[in-house]
């Protein structure tokens, strides 16, 4: 199995759990802004919000990538919103990983918080379809990273 680094060096192996997960079939941009949106939460409530996505009651408000995105009322200090539902159900493995991580390591699970989670742009999946008159179009696939970090308060 490869050695994969993660992008946050000096922390405490006794308050810390780890967990990621690479070259996700999900998108970057959208991978981003749910852990933009999870960042600095409690376990329980990053849980609680990725299924609340998944079952389309809470949007996930996009801060960057939010070019032609229809504006929704319901979202706190933001106008931009959206379900990225297969982002969060990747996402929430990832955080029943991290949480199984740090209750091997006798952490104490309610306490625990997200200190670090990042999505970064793996490798291109190139693929070509033919078109008329003996061309063809690009038709890639980006795939992602996503690092979690959870430490016990």
């Amino acid at each position: 199995m490869p050695n994969y680094k993660y992008s946050i060096y000096g922390l405490d192996p006794d308050r810390t759990a780890k967990a990621s997960g690479r070259d996700l079939r999900i998108s970057p941009k959208h991978a981003r802004e749910i852990c933009d949106a999870l960042k600095d939460m409690d376990l329980d409530k990053a849980k609680e919000f990725l299924e609340d996505v998944i079952d389309m009651k809470k949007m996930v408000p996009l801060k960057r990538h939010k070019r032609k995105k229809p504006h929704h009322k319901g979202l706190n200090k933001w106008y931009a919103g959206a379900y990225p539902v297969k982002a969060a159900d990747a996402i929430l493995t990832i955080l029943d990983n991290a949480e199984a991580n740090a209750e091997y390591k006798g952490l104490d699970i309610d306490r625990c918080r997200l200190i670090h989670i990042v999505a970064h742009r793996a490798m291109k999946i190139k693929n070509y379809i033919s078109r008329a008159f003996g061309k063809s179009s690009p038709y890639f696939n980006t795939l992602t990273h996503i690092e979690v970090i959870v430490e016990e308060q």
